[in-house]
């Protein structure tokens, strides 16, 4: 059976609720949703209020890591007062991972390129996993979805230094990208098999930039907004957003592919493909 994608075209909190009810999954216990603060200076992440009525409906907390490059959150200090500038703080109380040490030490015994990753100390707290994406192009990885949200994004500080730069913690952003995507790939393998039947994911399609929200200056969205999609397939569910934007009519589309394919991008896919992550193959439900 190919794997249900759930497509809504109109972007609002209250359709981000009603995406993730099509799934038909309870997710147990303590649940964090995975979310990307953004960094300061970016127009392009996705908006605190977005999230509000997925957040009370799961009673979830949301959670962010430390990124690894020098910014407004490569340290707790830093990315709290971020978080505040952009209005986070109004809204929730946000966990920060890796805010306390040690890291968790996953290991990943069937890895393309890297046999462990580490993550924040604080995934202890939590019994399962909603990861919201905010879809768009990526300046390393080509493109950044839910398979991105579940390697870079859940990763620690010191994690994302050791996808980077393919386990070695030397040439962190000058790996070669092959190494880096199935780094990637491999790192996003170790946080399904955690939660294991206790995670989804929604990825959502606005804002359309070729550059990540980690970019303190982004280029502006290239493309018009697609909606939002869901799976409890982050392969398929990646795939199906790559595939609107190929098979889109909006003359953005092309700027946006061709970061995606400079950068090598769909690669990721075919590395998450050999992984057994989930399934390239899906069908596609509008709602």
């Amino acid at each position: 059976m190919k794997t249900k994608v759930y497509y809504i075209k109109e972007i609002s909190k209250e359709n981000i609720l009603k995406i993730y009810k099509a799934l038909n999954i309870e997710l147990p216990g303590k649940v964090a949703i995975k979310i990307h603060s953004g960094e300061l200076g970016n127009q392009n992440f996705l908006k605190p209020e977005l999230y509000q009525d997925i957040q009370k409906h799961l009673n979830g907390t949301l959670v962010e890591t430390n990124t690894a490059y020098e910014g407004s959150r490569n340290t707790t200090e830093k990315h709290q007062k971020t978080l505040e500038i952009h209005g986070w703080n109004k809204y929730y109380d946000i966990d920060i991972l890796d805010s306390e040490t040690p890291d968790i030490e996953l290991e990943i015994t069937n890895g393309i390129r890297i046999k462990k990753n580490y993550i924040g100390n604080h995934f202890k707290k939590y019994d399962s996993l909603l990861i919201i994406s905010h879809f768009k192009g990526h300046p390393m990885g080509g493109f950044g979805g839910a398979l991105k949200q579940l390697s870079i994004g859940c990763a620690s500080s010191y994690g994302k230094a050791y996808i980077h730069s393919a386990g070695t913690m030397k040439n962190i952003f000058s790996t070669k990208q092959e190494y880096f995507l199935e780094s990637m790939a491999d790192a996003a393998s170790s946080i399904c098999k955690l939660y294991e039947n206790k995670i989804c994911f929604i990825n959502v399609l606005a804002n359309l930039s070729i550059d990540c929200d980690c970019c303190s200056i982004a280029e502006n969205p290239c493309m018009e907004d697609i909606g939002i999609l869901a799976s409890t397939d982050p392969l398929a569910l990646d795939q199906a957003c790559m595939d609107l934007i190929y098979n889109s009519k909006n003359i953005g589309k092309e700027k946006f592919i061709k970061r995606v394919e400079d950068r090598k991008g769909n690669y990721i896919l075919e590395c998450a493909n050999k992984l057994k992550i989930g399934s390239r193959k899906y069908e596609l439900i509008e709602i």
